[in-house]
């Protein structure tokens, strides 16, 4: 093999493997939310931003000291949320929801992502859709 094509395959080799791990690391959410640290939050909803990266959902929550604070939760891509049956108007502002997920690892952020969420009451946010983790059915 002579040299230029040597350096022609090591070239595509490594243009192949930056393309792979920059990839993989933009759909990673460990960096930014800690998989060890998981926490329950009930707050009503104060916006719904339906957008490409990834869908957000900002509610108000109460502490307990009564303190209201805004927390963020990151959802998936608009597109692979619609397609189990959100809309932008699946999540009304007003509405209460409990959520629990995985905590911003951001020193003084209040942020979730990873979620499992539904309505005050336990119910599903969207009938039919998923809000429990897959378990494997009884053998």
């Amino acid at each position: 093999m002579s040299i230029r094509r040597w350096i022609a395959a090591v070239t595509v080799i490594t243009g192949f493997a930056l393309m792979a791990s920059s990839g993989t690391a933009h759909h990673s959410s460990t960096p930014f939310y800690d998989p060890d640290n998981r926490i329950e939050i009930e707050g009503t909803v104060t916006r719904f931003v339906f957008r490409n990266p990834h869908a957000f959902l900002y509610l108000d929550v109460t502490d307990a000291n009564g303190e209201v604070s805004e927390w963020q939760i990151e959802l998936g891509a608009p597109v692979s949320i619609r397609r189990t049956g959100w809309t932008p108007d699946t999540l009304p502002i007003g509405m209460i929801v409990k959520a629990s997920g995985r905590r911003s690892r951001a020193e003084g952020s209040q942020g979730l992502c990873c979620v499992r969420m539904t309505k005050a009451d336990g119910s599903p946010v969207l009938e039919g859709g998923r809000v429990e983790e897959r378990t494997q059915p009884p053998r």
